[in-house]
């Protein structure tokens, strides 16, 4: 313990972060970051094809992950500060700290487009998330680096406490535990509440999301309404069925409610901005076709493709974005048609948008866009816990009832959006009214445009009138204008 407790002064280093200012990092975790598997993060973008779109959006996973392992920090010695009884001592919260520095260790090539596009569809029914590679990746990272005798230097137990870090960044690290008993190796039950800060499977409140929404916000120019000092003021830990959950103040849950609602304006307004996408879409189909081409050399030798590279960490470690310039300023035959995809990225020669529908409630299409409040169709405010000024270690639940009847029904919905390959005016048109005629005959929303691109056959659908517009005509006008609906339907 008295290794951990050095001198404040001796030990910390400073780092000028733009978000959080002049953050202090501890020496170990110095000693993470000054590897090639942690600096491998310096070249791959926070927001992927994102930056095409939003000019500023240049930062990248490196400065994200020096953000979370910082406010992983603030949060773990703010409950120790606040409530000494928790009995939360040095290691745990060294423990907290990696595990938040490392969680992303395990990203692919511009980021969430990798494990959310390209291996679906370069290695269908591969069930696999950056998480997984992110444990396997910290791994790779200690025993290559000859980290595990600095770790223990410094007091570690080192199975249990690597344990306690992997199962923070991935979850629990048996995937058949037995029902109803504690799924984790690296903490005892009591401790349930440090697995909720850097990754709070729960409810979704952790550290990670505080810090991209400061950070992305920053670098795309869009304002954030969140903010973390205040959680952190009133964090504390209370009892919920015998488990140790963190909690806040119960005047705290509209902040969470706008937490939420400024993730969701994030997806809306750049995550999942429909040029992004399609640029997205286009650098997976280049990186498809150059998938058979490219060889990335990892272990003893061996060479992997851009979608087997996970399988070996040596390889993963040399995977970054930089696969983008190696296909684009290849000279290589084989790798023509991915270099021509590429060099319409740069010239801005993109396919083409058509429109985009939205389902109804219970009827779920795959390969859509989701767009929720983090927990899918739940209110993630149903799984937090709040304590009041009179007694700070009760806990109690808020519903959404209590808060405001302005809050929204429902806390998920699919979008589902068309592009065309094609660019030539006859075929945009005829996929256009393709299009309008499939959300028809499935019952979905109708397209913005869907009145101006297709005006034979946009209003054959009674519920796509506009009331405004009935509400103007006579019965005799509203009976013709059905009859000429009619006739061009038939024309068509």
């Amino acid at each position: 313990m008295q290794k951990l407790e050095q001198n404040h002064a001796d030990i910390m280093k400073v780092f000028n972060d733009p978000i959080h200012g002049h953050i202090e990092i501890h020496p170990l975790l110095v000693r993470i970051i000054d590897t090639p598997q942690f600096q491998r993060l310096r070249y791959i973008k926070q927001l992927g094809g994102t930056y095409y779109v939003f000019p500023g959006a240049s930062h990248n996973r490196f400065e994200h992950s020096l953000g979370v392992g910082y406010l992983a920090g603030c949060l773990v010695r703010a409950l120790h500060e606040r409530q000494p009884e928790l009995e939360i001592n040095q290691r745990d919260i060294l423990c907290v700290q990696i595990a938040g520095l490392c969680h992303d260790l395990g990203h692919g090539p511009f980021s969430h487009m990798f494990d959310g596009r390209f291996i679906p569809l370069a290695r269908p029914g591969l069930k696999w998330k950056h998480e997984t590679a992110s444990v396997q990746m910290f791994e790779h990272l200690i025993t290559s680096n000859g980290l595990e005798k600095v770790m223990e230097d410094y007091g570690f137990v080192l199975k249990e406490d690597m344990d306690f870090i992997k199962e923070q960044i991935g979850g629990p690290l048996d995937t058949t535990p037995c029902r109803g008993l504690w799924p984790y190796r690296g903490r005892p039950e009591e401790k349930n509440f440090l697995y909720e800060i850097v990754a709070n499977k729960r409810n979704g409140i952790d550290v990670d999301k505080w810090d991209y929404f400061a950070r992305d916000c920053h670098h795309l120019g869009i304002q954030n309404n969140f903010d973390y000092k205040r959680f952190l003021k009133f964090a504390r830990v209370c009892e919920v069925k015998n488990k140790k959950h963190i909690c806040t103040r119960d005047k705290e849950v509209g902040n969470l409610y706008d937490m939420f609602h400024t993730r969701n304006c994030l997806h809306r307004r750049a995550y999942q901005h429909k040029v992004g996408n399609i640029i997205e879409t286009m650098i997976t189909d280049a990186f498809l076709k150059a998938d058979p081409y490219i060889k990335i050399e990892g272990t003893g030798g061996k060479h992997y493709k851009i979608s087997t590279a996970m399988e070996d960490m040596e390889a993963y470690t040399k995977l970054t974005d930089n696969i983008f310039l190696e296909i684009l300023y290849s000279s290589n035959k084989e790798l023509a048609e991915a270099r021509e995809i590429l060099r319409k990225i740069e010239l801005r020669d993109l396919y083409k948008y058509l429109g985009e529908t939205r389902t109804e409630p219970g009827k779920e299409i795959t390969e859509v866009i989701n767009m929720d409040y983090g927990m899918k169709e739940q209110n993630p405010i149903d799984k937090v816990r709040f304590y009041c000024k009179s007694d700070p270690s009760q806990a109690v639940k808020i519903s959404k009832e209590q808060v405001s009847r302005l809050l929204p029904e429902t806390f998920a919905e699919q979008l589902i959006r068309v592009y065309c390959k094609k660019k030539d005016e006859k075929s945009l048109d005829a996929a256009t009214k393709c299009f309008i005629q499939w959300c028809m005959n499935k019952d979905f929303t109708k397209p913005q445009d869907g009145d101006v691109v297709a005006p034979e056959l946009t209003p054959m659908k009674a519920s796509w009138n506009d009331p405004d517009e009935d509400e103007l005509q006579s019965p005799n006008d509203r009976r013709e204008a059905s009859k000429s609906r009619t006739r061009l339907s038939f024309n068509n």
